[in-house]
């Protein structure tokens, strides 16, 4: 039986950031990793400027400036055939009017490299955890598997679910949740991009058919959105038919659809939009998307993780060093980040039925007024900061604690 004061379950953006900022609390933690390396494709790759600043903060701003990324400085939200939401991040608050499309393995080797220096954090990779030990009704640790077979248990203080939205933990444990229907899935896909190209990020509705493109510098990191539950209707109509989507909706990638060699390059994000309806139990709590799963309209489920790592953090560390957290305190993370998730996911909702589900079922009424909302941002551009501001920054930005600044 091995034993940390801290178990963080999975080596993502919510479980490395808590377990850097825990360390550096002086909090003996331990990070399982089920993968042998952080290299995984088509996750999200943005780092939002609240992130960016929270990087600042924790002294590693220098050192993410050294990881290649681009800078996304133009968004543009498509609500219609001929009708989007353009925004200009550059009128942002803060250092950082912008947002970083970085690989995300990049950013999650970058907080591993950092909480390696702090003596109390542990990461431990091929290692996956199977289940939760209780007693008393009260979680005390994990069980877990190798990747060589081999399996154990480690005690611990608290456990931390940062396993995504398909937590083994939160099942585990058969924790209640509250989900939302949505309308669309959506593969990820990349093409070239050449010069002359449209910057930034943009997309474009039409013919049932709903496409987004970030620009990645040499290439445009597509996310082509299909109805719930199409997948393999659309796998079935081969390779051509989607070429010939994407053509018929974006004319101008059609000289370099042909790239796309096999749908096996089409990575399906089965989307999903769900709430546990209290994030912990007595010796667990859930953060990330193991507590909340996003919809990738906005891109911001990577941004609201980081957050509820860092609010994790502020509010347990003292209990955690003194041996003394209990329920309560976990309680408070909730009643913390709660509120941001539950207005933003609200946002993502109306998105979905006002935007995606008309634009997917092919209802959109291509001769409607423009909407009241666009045609005050047409005249009061400066208004599109709003929601340059929800996205990029987000509801509640979180800064860092004290303890773990440098």
């Amino acid at each position: 039986m091995e034993r940390t004061t801290c178990c963080v379950v999975g080596g993502g953006p919510a479980g490395m950031m808590l377990g850097l900022l825990l360390a550096r609390a002086g909090v003996d933690v331990t990070v399982l990793e089920k993968h042998g390396d952080f290299l995984r494709d088509f996750r999200g790759d943005t780092v939002h400027a609240s992130t960016l600043r929270l990087l600042d903060e924790l002294g590693l701003g220098e050192r993410f400036a050294k990881v290649p990324h681009q800078l996304l400085t133009k968004m543009a939200l498509p609500l219609g055939p001929r009708d989007n939401v353009a925004m200009d991040l550059t009128a942002l608050p803060g250092p950082h009017k912008h947002i970083a499309m970085v690989p995300q393995w990049d950013l999650l080797d970058l907080l591993a490299e950092a909480a390696s220096e702090e003596p109390s954090f542990h990461l431990r990779m091929n290692t996956e955890a199977t289940g939760v030990t209780t007693k008393d009704g009260r979680v005390t640790g994990v069980t877990y598997r190798t990747q060589d077979g081999e399996t154990g248990e480690i005690a611990a203080d608290l456990t931390v679910a940062c396993d995504g939205r398909r937590s083994i933990l939160r099942s585990a444990l058969g924790l209640g949740i509250h989900s939302w229907r949505v309308p669309m899935d959506c593969w990820w896909l990349r093409v070239p991009r050449h010069e002359g190209d449209p910057s930034g990020m943009g997309g474009v509705i039409g013919g049932k058919r709903m496409l987004v493109y970030i620009d990645r510098g040499e290439y445009f990191q597509l996310a082509f959105l299909i109805e719930k539950g199409s997948d393999a209707r659309w796998r079935e109509a081969g390779l051509q038919a989607f070429r010939d989507s994407v053509a018929e909706i974006v004319p101008w990638l059609a000289d370099r659809v042909d790239s796309v060699e096999s749908l096996d390059e089409a990575k399906l994000l089965d989307v999903k939009l769900d709430r546990l309806t209290e994030w912990y139990s007595d010796g667990l709590l859930c953060i990330g998307d193991a507590a909340h799963a996003m919809s990738p309209v906005g891109g911001v489920g990577i941004n609201l993780a980081v957050q509820d790592a860092v609010a994790a953090a502020r509010i347990l560390a003292g209990p955690l060093r003194r041996g003394t957290v209990t329920t309560a305190d976990l309680a408070k993370v909730q009643r913390r980040r709660g509120p941001a998730t539950s207005i933003t996911q609200g946002l993502q909702r109306l998105m979905h039925a006002n935007a995606v589900a008309p634009a997917l079922k092919g209802t959109l009424d291509l001769t409607r007024r423009t909407p009241f909302v666009l045609r005050l941002a047409q005249r009061f551009p400066k208004l599109t900061v709003i929601p340059a501001y929800l996205i990029a920054i987000g509801f509640r930005p979180e800064h860092a604690p004290e303890f773990a600044r440098k």
